[in-house]
């Protein structure tokens, strides 16, 4: 099975995917995380403002998804972090993977500016970002068939409570 967690940068998707993939994994060891950022750095797609426009991005997610099938088919349970920028691809992984769980991680852009983690959104207002930036310069397309939506800037979200809540529909799913 793959879970395909969605969201904007800050939402929370390597934080919540590392409880789930820790939390599933005490169920089946066959668990295998894989986080877009890691994803880029491992390819070497996060070198330039390039990588960062439309057409690169579209290029790491072909290479994530082309990760996620391949691990599927042998099998493994993914846990995968996207930004997850193209609709297009997100229905056509309900014929990719061998079972697929769409997970949108939501919060409100204002709540995204006040923890930018990665400095990516004052970066964006700046001017200074090393390429465009999703949700400010490019368009973020909202999940509009996601099986789970969770919002994490709700006063009683955790990584826990989330992956928590993401067990429970991967246990009812099975």
């Amino acid at each position: 099975m793959v879970i395909w967690l969605i969201g904007l940068s800050g939402a929370g998707k390597t934080t919540v995917g590392r409880e789930l993939a820790a939390m599933w994994r005490t169920r089946s060891p066959n668990v295998v995380l894989v986080d877009g950022d890691e994803m880029r750095r491992v390819f070497g797609l996060d070198r330039g403002p390039q990588d960062y426009s439309l057409a690169g991005r579209r290029a790491n997610a072909e290479r994530i998804t082309a990760v996620c099938e391949w691990l599927d088919r042998q099998g493994m349970n993914v846990v995968c972090c996207i930004l997850s920028l193209f609709p297009d691809m997100r229905a056509g992984n309900h014929e990719r993977f061998s079972r697929y769980g769409e997970i949108y991680l939501r919060s409100a852009i204002d709540t995204l500016r006040a923890r930018d983690t990665k400095g990516l959104y004052r970066a964006a207002e700046a001017g200074t970002a090393a390429g465009p930036v999703a949700g400010i310069d490019i368009p973020f397309p909202e999940p509009t068939a996601a099986d789970l939506v969770i919002d994490t800037d709700a006063p009683d979200a955790s990584p826990v409570s989330a992956a928590t809540r993401i067990m429970k529909w991967i246990e009812a799913a099975a």
